[in-house]
């Protein structure tokens, strides 16, 4: 019986561990607040209830709850229609489409939508602490 319980908790607590960190992101929630300074110049982070968490530019959507959602997913935001086309073929923002599309935005839709003609409207790249950022979006999302 002992061994049992040993085990369940021991499963538990691994389980646990691999769903913060699948969900957590790999990066440094510290680091990825300062890295967002460089993106908040066009995005901002409002809550559903009108709490400001960063404030920032309009040109990009509001990145609250970005993660575990379709691309081009708020509403009323004008996306590009590659990044349009990319959501209605299934792209979800999670750790590793995240970082790969603020890396090289262009490049990602292009190898996502096998379509060398995709575009982005977003133009930055983001060269390093792109696991940071993810890490801290994540942190602050509902």
């Amino acid at each position: 019986m002992k061994l049992i319980i040993a085990t369940a908790v021991t499963a538990i607590t691994l389980a646990g561990t691999a769903f913060a960190g699948s969900h957590g992101g790999s990066g440094d929630v510290a680091a990825g607040e300062k890295e967002f300074n460089k993106c908040k110049s066009c995005h901002m982070i409002v809550a559903d209830d009108g709490t400001e968490i960063v404030k920032g530019g309009r040109t990009g959507p509001n990145l609250y709850g970005v993660i575990g959602r379709k691309a081009g997913g708020v509403e009323d935001f004008r996306y590009g229609d590659s990044l349009v086309a990319a959501g209605e073929a299934g792209l979800v923002w999670d750790e590793e489409t995240f970082v790969g599309f603020i890396q090289d935005p262009k490049g990602f839709l292009g190898e996502y939508l096998n379509d060398g003609g995709a575009r982005s409207k977003m133009s930055f790249r983001l060269r390093k602490g792109m696991e940071d950022v993810y890490s801290y979006l994540v942190s602050v999302a509902p």
